[in-house]
């Protein structure tokens, strides 16, 4: 079954969002992981996966109409 969720992808992986990403179709069952890797994002880049404003673990499934927020490596000092 179809469903679609709504991605966010943050600084330095601005660069891997898709054309439809306010509507990105995925199937039932797709895990956090699953969407990265099928975004081509290099795993070490997608550090912090937020999930309708929750943090999410590589094996979350994401479910119909979630907000899926990707943030690269944070550095500072």
């Amino acid at each position: 079954m179809p469903t679609a969720i709504h991605i966010l992808l943050f600084a330095t992986l601005r660069r891997f969002t898709p054309k439809d990403a306010e509507h990105y179709p995925i199937t039932e069952g797709t895990t956090v992981a699953e969407l990265v890797q099928r975004l081509a994002i290099p795993a070490r880049e997608a550090r912090l996966v937020f999930v309708d404003g929750r943090r999410a673990e590589p094996n979350q499934i994401l479910p119909n109409g979630a907000r899926v927020g990707i943030f690269p490596p944070v550095g500072g000092g």
